[in-house]
């Protein structure tokens, strides 16, 4: 597990994801009645609604405009219940490390050593179709999909329409005998630190809880196992375990953020995946049902004093290769962990992060040279940009990836 920038520590956080018991305990689902069907602005749907397609009719400022938003748009709001196989016992799961407590419910065997772990998170609809968004890490694995929705007594089977591990995005799709509420995506760029900010979801099976907050902070990087998240909002709004792929929603109903994560040592400290990232992935996912990224397999690191001494190479002269991936085209080209790269298609580099974008700017398929010293000897070596494999990739102790 690679180290949190800033002033979050890893071993604080745990994902928002929810438990629920297969039975007895905590696990009595919640319906709800009647769920009311929000009007569409013309026949002509998007696949998703954005504050450029549709706009949800403007909400009174007062007393009553949280209230509002909730009875408006809370229907749109979903309950997802998952089932993971287990082949190992569930008290190796990294979930059960006493740094984030036990974040799933109980397990039922299905074979001699066969587990199946039922998780419970949050989602919404994004048009009235039954396409809905959630966090990967939610339905991760799952065999089996289920979508509670308000005014539905059963729940319904979902499908999968696209996923991506490292946005930690998913598309699912149910069926539904008519239209159903959706929410808008906002714009969280134009979001302020200080607004409000209004969360919806099911922590620890407690369906359609509505918590309170303001968005703290913006930009937020963090890390948690292989994910990496470089840019997420941060919330003084309670987020707990089973709100994750909720909505963070401004006071006009806009969604501005996807439940994430929480601080489990923190109060008021929760993270969500803002409409920027949102809006960028939802399309590819809804198409093409994964993410096209340009992946080169390494994790770099900035050339520092510090590790020039350490491992005698040249000083602010480059960006150092820290770990190459197995079967990566890093690892086809001939990269090795130790070489400094400073330059990329004859460019002058000096920085990971500088490094890293050029890269996500190049198209899979495309060829590029990486200049690097090898021990005081430079070579330039070429490689073929692949698709970024949507699964864990296995991270080094520090360093960014591309």
């Amino acid at each position: 597990m690679r180290p949190i920038t800033r002033t979050v520590s890893a071993a604080i956080v745990g994902f928002a994801v929810g438990a629920g018991a297969v039975s007895g305990g905590m696990a009595a689902y919640t319906h709800f009645g009647p769920s009311h069907a929000l009007a569409l602005k013309s026949s002509n749907q998007p696949p998703f609604a954005t504050v450029a397609s549709y706009t949800p009719p403007t909400l009174p400022l007062g007393p009553d405009t949280i209230s509002n938003v909730v009875k408006r748009d809370g229907d749109a709001v979903v309950k997802i219940v998952a089932s993971v196989p287990q082949s190992t016992s569930i008290s190796s799961s990294p979930y059960f490390n006493p740094f984030f407590g036990s974040l799933f419910g109980n397990s039922l065997p299905s074979g001699p050593s066969q587990q199946v772990q039922t998780d419970i998170g949050s989602g919404f609809f994004i048009n009235s179709q039954g396409d809905l968004v959630t966090n990967d890490h939610v339905i991760h694995n799952a065999n089996k999909i289920q979508v509670y929705v308000p005014g539905y007594s059963k729940p319904f089977t979902a499908t999968r329409v696209g996923t991506d591990y490292q946005a930690d995005l998913a598309v699912l799709k149910i069926s539904a005998p008519k239209a159903l509420p959706y929410l808008v995506l906002g714009n969280s760029n134009t979001t302020p630190v200080g607004a409000w900010a209004i969360a919806i979801g099911n922590p620890y099976d407690l369906s359609h809880t509505v918590t309170v907050g303001v968005i703290s902070a913006k930009g937020r990087p963090l890390t948690i196992g292989s994910r990496n998240y470089r840019n997420l909002l941060q919330t003084s709004a309670a987020i707990n375990p089973g709100n994750s792929g909720g909505p963070l929603l401004n006071l006009a109903g806009q969604v501005v953020g996807i439940n994430t994560a929480v601080s489990t040592q923190g109060q008021g400290i929760g993270f969500a995946i803002p409409t920027s990232t949102v809006e960028h992935v939802l399309p590819q996912l809804m198409k093409y049902g994964h993410v096209s990224q340009p992946w080169v397999g390494v994790f770099i690191s900035t050339d520092s004093a510090a590790m020039a001494k350490q491992y005698g190479l040249p000083t602010g002269t480059g960006v150092v290769i820290a770990y190459v991936e197995p079967g990566s085209p890093a690892a086809a080209a001939g990269l090795s962990a130790g070489e400094v790269v400073t330059q990329f298609n004859g460019q002058s580099v000096t920085t990971a992060s500088g490094l890293k974008t050029l890269v996500d700017k190049a198209s899979v398929g495309q060829k590029i040279s990486l200049t690097v010293n090898d021990q005081g000897k430079t070579v330039t070596k070429t490689v073929t940009v692949g698709q970024e494999p949507n699964r864990a990739i296995t991270p080094p102790s520090t360093g960014l990836s591309f």
